[in-house]
């Protein structure tokens, strides 16, 4: 079999089930008479009216900016914070406690206070959203370090290999697949606490614009707005799946 039907072969198989479930949705909603449940043709026609107006786009660039800037924060946090914990036991004992009961608060529990505290504006948000990624990134990343073959760890010290030469032939190596592993999380994380932030306060973004739907009872909106965060989602997995792959490419072919 050539690599192209390989391919095909794969694609088709990851895509059956997702048009499947949407010929189902499409004809079990057709003679839809709840307005809570739209026709999917409805949504559809929704999607093409916001698409033309250029509002949706804009909506989704909000959404990303603030995506990006707080999840990229969240992991240099995460990682910088990480490396410094794993390889310290004496800072492992006492930030611990701090630790376990600050990734025990439920990060959507502070947008509300974040957003009160500093306002409507891009900034919160991506403060939220930043808080809400360190932890997955900066305990994997921990566990990562910790986990270093000690046999590594008295090579090093025998040699007298340099802090640096140390941190970036030897540490990061040994403990990318565990935090490409928190990223991974954090990502997801990223997601849902970006919508939770518009709909809290905001005035441009996907959140904001399911909350205004929903003011505003325009159900197709609504469920269209939801359904792209679902989208923005599964193309940012995607994205992130061939950016691990080929940053563990030497991992991957190990395992395999």
């Amino acid at each position: 079999m050539t690599l192209a039907a390989q391919r095909t072969r794969a694609l088709l198989e990851q895509a059956w089930l997702p048009i499947l479930l949407i010929v189902i949705w499409y004809f079990a909603s057709a003679a839809s008479t709840n307005p809570f449940l739209p026709p999917l043709s409805r949504i559809w026609e929704s999607f093409l009216v916001e698409l033309t107006t250029g509002d949706l786009i804009a909506h989704t660039v909000a959404s990303m900016r603030n995506i990006v800037a707080g999840l990229f924060l969240g992991v240099v946090v995460g990682i910088v914070v990480g490396i410094a914990i794993g390889k310290s036991r004496a800072l492992r004992s006492i930030l611990n406690p701090y630790l376990q009961f600050a990734r025990s608060v439920p990060q959507v529990a502070l947008v509300p206070i974040i957003i009160g505290a500093l306002g409507i504006t891009a900034l919160p948000k991506i403060w939220a959203i930043a808080f809400a990624c360190i932890w997955p990134v900066l305990l994997n990343t921990v566990d990562g370090v910790r986990a270093i073959d000690p046999g590594v760890r008295d090579l090093v010290k025998s040699y007298r290999i340099g802090t640096r030469l140390e941190l970036f032939k030897v540490v990061l190596p040994a403990a990318l697949p565990q935090m490409m592993a928190g990223m991974r999380i954090s990502l997801s994380v990223a997601v849902v606490v970006m919508v939770v932030s518009e709909i809290y306060g905001a005035t441009e973004g996907i959140g904001y614009f399911i909350n205004y739907s929903k003011g505003l009872f325009q159900p197709e909106s609504t469920w269209m707005g939801t359904l792209l965060v679902g989208l923005l989602g599964y193309l940012l997995s995607v994205l992130f799946l061939v950016i691990e792959k080929r940053a563990l490419h030497w991992y991957h072919a190990s395992a395999e």
